[in-house]
């Protein structure tokens, strides 16, 4: 009776497959994942295919264009370089999952953890006592010829004892369905944190789905990692840091999330700095040391004292720190040799006397040409091979610097090669050509067959190593594909291993017996504390432009004066005053001037520089920002930089600077609301409170000024965003000095100078670095002259002066705030040292 009905749900399960993959064509030649040879859909993904068809075509692109969405607004992207100048692009994510089965997957898995080991150990000889290339397993030159063999580091036994504490393989399966090796990642292994990107917009795309197939969680590898990384940490602060070559890194994203899903600290080289052979990160409140690093950085740019001289990305002394076991490094420094392709033709000999045996995962068989026989039989054979560089250097005998099918060579080209050969055959390979194995993808109507290619995580642990159960996916654009790259627009997709039971929930999260209470987020690098600060300003000043902007359309619609009134000369001087107004305007009408504030994007104080300088800021400390708070400045850059109509009205530009100042309304709610009051929120309640000072300045010196045309007073409210206060108060048409005393003494309206002044007061006693002590710090003294003069002024005693002289000690404030705390500054704390 049982077996009966699990023949009907079979049958069902094909039926419904059917239904959806009909018109599913694989390709000639290849291994399809979905389909075996005979053209069914494989057992393992019946299940899968089931649900589908019943969700049917309109639910499938629902939820598929929900994961897009997800993906959108959680910022994720990948930094493209191209002959545009590159940029930021979108993540693309494939919405079909593909689908290994438990007993797959555990045979890969453990060939890679064989090979894992394998690399290990050629990383140990090799930089220890030499003794495979002494006996002729590895030719000096295939070692020695690699621009990521670090002569200064031959000797030194990284911290810990381990080279590799990651892992990464490329892999691809061919048409017999095995799989092979196809590259190995050692340096700085990407993929991880987008892998888990994947996942979560996948599982939130089909939930359901994920939950019934029994799919293996990934939680547990990123646990495995963090637990060998914290255990190297000698201080037990738990502070390790993950190195970024920063921003414009194309997977910069990829290590905003790892710091935060890991709990790292997310630096760059200038956060760091060696002290007595120890490593130290800049922070607020002084030098704090730092016993293990994350590197997502190439070694050969990690230090420029004894690598690479002209790198101004990495930590001057981080080779001696190394070498004197002052910091624990992940991967060591020099373990990038083992991607360079040379040393694919001479693993399998390695194996042999390493391990009495072959590998059991082999990988795309390689041909060194820097040896006499396998030189003749790469240009023998040239037409059946991929040419590349040996080591992962541009060489100018071959297109584009990179690899190419032989077959695919010009006589001219083929010329070329002969000659590099015989020149510098060290620095070429020949690889057999992979064919690699097709995945199903969504077009939106259909199911259509693409080449993928597989990443593999691996972790060190004390117990072994750990493989994240899954990995990184590329999908190749193209129907016939030997290669795929994220940066010539493939995608990538979600890998689901299947489990022959219910997986339990893997978490990142310790037992709730173990966790101890802390009230601190800890360290905050001075990097991010200045640009903290300096969001907070950007923000307020695009705010600022903003508002000027609206009274001035504003304006210009309730009266419709031409502009050649006195009130509206005022804001355009000030709008001009600012930087916000372009000077090839000449003889324009105010409203194209308001327009132009609001959308010239050549203009340093107009909003889209603004907007894109807060984004720029925010984009440096992701790893502090909530996915909401990224969103709502991803959300004011798109309002900003949204197309207007050919000929903007009034109504067009106060209909945009009235939807931006809504987003930096959520956005300074989602500040004030939703971040702790630690010290990051408070540098950025500082740069934010001594903007919006400095403007409300400005706004009463133009506008609150004896002899002002009228209707100033009431812009000068508008501006101040005050109106609705004085009609409550005062129910009257506006007059000097109540309007003043509102904008600038108020100390219970948010928006007053005194009230800025007052919250600055507050955030600066509590900051770290304070000596209790010492005599007060000039920043403290500041402060203390402003509020006193604020509580000593009354509204008839302002004279342009007054305004100068408070401008003058707000400027100055900002300025010693960012020469003790920043980068750029120096104090007995933080003595920084820059090479030139």
């Amino acid at each position: 009776m049982v077996a009966g009905a699990e023949q009907r749900s079979e049958a069902f399960e094909r039926a419904a497959a059917e239904s959806l993959i009909g018109g599913y064509r694989t390709l000639p030649g290849v291994r399809d994942e979905m389909m075996d040879q005979d053209g069914q859909p494989r057992s393992h993904w019946l299940p899968f295919l089931a649900a589908l068809a019943e969700l049917g075509s309109d639910e499938l692109r629902r939820r598929f264009s929900a994961a897009d969405r997800y993906l959108r607004d959680s910022g994720v992207f990948y930094r493209v370089y191209d002959d545009t100048g590159g940029g930021e692009r979108p993540w693309s994510l494939s919405h079909m999952p593909l689908l290994i089965e438990k007993a797959e997957w555990e045979v890969l898995a453990a060939g890679l953890i064989e090979r894992a080991e394998l690399l290990e150990e050629v990383l140990q000889d090799v930089y220890g006592p030499g003794q495979l290339v002494a006996d002729g397993d590895l030719p000096a030159a295939a070692v020695a010829g690699s621009p990521e063999f670090l002569r200064p580091l031959v000797g030194v036994r990284p911290e810990g004892g381990r080279f590799l504490r990651l892992y990464a393989a490329d892999v691809g399966r061919g048409p017999d369905g095995r799989w092979w090796v196809l590259a190995d990642r050692t340096q700085a292994p990407s993929g991880a944190g987008y892998a888990l990107e994947n996942r979560l917009a996948s599982t939130r795309a089909l939930p359901d789905v994920s939950r019934s197939l029994n799919m293996q969680r990934v939680a547990g590898y990123f646990q495995a990692l963090r637990t060998s990384l914290l255990k190297l940490d000698r201080t037990g602060e738990g502070r390790i840091g993950l190195l970024t070559p920063g921003p414009l890194n194309e997977t910069y994203f990829e290590h905003a999330l790892l710091a935060r899903y890991l709990g790292f600290l997310l630096v760059e080289g200038e956060d760091l700095t060696v002290r007595g052979d120890t490593l130290h990160v800049r922070t607020v409140a002084g030098l704090r040391r730092i016993d293990v690093l994350l590197r997502r950085l190439d070694a050969d740019f990690a230090d420029p004292l004894e690598l690479n001289a002209r790198s101004r990305l990495g930590v001057p002394g981080l080779v001696q720190a190394a070498r004197a076991g002052g910091v624990s490094l992940a991967n060591a420094l020099g373990s990038g040799l083992i991607e360079a392709p040379a040393l694919l033709a001479f693993l399998p000999r390695v194996a042999t006397r390493l391990f009495g045996r072959p590998l059991s995962l082999p990988h795309v068989a390689t041909w060194w040409c820097g040896q006499p026989a396998e030189r003749a039989q790469v240009m023998e054979h040239l037409d059946e091979l991929v040419i590349s560089s040996a080591f992962g250097r541009a060489l100018p005998g071959l297109p584009d610097g990179g690899s190419v099918l032989g077959a695919d060579l010009p006589a001219a080209d083929r010329r070329r090669l002969s000659t590099l050969l015989a020149r510098r055959g060290a620095d070429v390979v020949g690889q057999d050509i992979a064919r690699l194995s097709t995945t199903p993808v969504w077009t939106g109507e259909k199911l259509t067959p693409r080449p993928f290619m597989l990443r593999v995580f691996l972790a060190a642990t004390d117990k072994g190593w750990t493989v994240m159960p899954g990995g990184f996916c590329r999908i190749s654009s193209a129907a016939d594909a030997r290669a795929v790259s994220m940066q010539k627009g493939d995608r990538s997709a979600d890998v689901w291993v299947l489990a022959d039971a219910e997986v339990a929930d893997t978490t990142l999260l310790p037992s709730p017996d173990n966790v101890k209470v802390r009230r601190s987020s800890g360290t905050l690098p001075s990097r991010a504390a200045d640009n903290l600060f300096w969001l907070g300003r950007y923000v307020e000043r695009a705010e600022a432009a903003l508002r000027l902007s609206r009274v001035l359309v504003g304006r210009l619609a309730e009266s419709g004066d031409s502009g050649t009134s006195p009130l509206v000369s005022r804001l355009l001087g000030l709008l001009g005053a600012w930087g916000a107004m372009p000077r090839d305007l000449a003889r324009a009408t105010p409203a194209r001037y308001a327009v132009a504030v609001l959308t010239r994007r050549d203009v340093p104080g107009a909003l889209p520089q603004l907007v894109q300088a807060a984004r720029a800021a925010a984009s440096v400390i992701r790893d502090r920002f909530s996915p909401d708070a990224w969103r709502a400045l991803v959300d004011l850059e798109a309002c900003v930089l949204a197309p207007m109509p050919s000929a903007p009205s009034e109504a067009d530009a106060a209909e945009r600077a009235d939807a931006a100042l809504r987003i930096i309304a959520a956005f300074s709610g989602l500040a004030s609301e939703n971040m702790n009051r630690l010290t990051g929120w408070r540098f950025l309640e500082l740069g934010r409170r001594t903007e919006r000072a400095i403007g409300t300045l400005r706004f009463a010196r133009t506008f609150g000024e004896q002899g002002a045309p009228q209707g100033s007073l009431d812009a000068l409210l508008q501006v101040a965003d005050s109106l609705i206060t004085y009609r409550t108060r005062y129910v009257m048409m506006e007059a000097r000095g109540p309007v003043l005393d509102l904008v600038l003494l108020d100390p219970d309206n948010p928006r007053s100078v005194t009230f800025q002044v007052h919250r600055m007061a507050n955030h600066l006693k509590v900051l770290p670095g304070r000596d209790q002590d010492a005599p007060p710090p000039r920043w403290e003294r500041l402060v203390a002259r402003m509020q006193a003069e604020l509580a000593a002024s009354t509204a008839e005693s302002f004279d342009p002066g007054w305004f100068d002289a408070m401008e003058h000690m707000l400027m100055e404030l900002s300025d010693e705030i960012s020469s003790h705390y920043f980068l750029q500054g120096h104090s007995p704390e933080m003595t920084l040292t820059f090479t030139m």
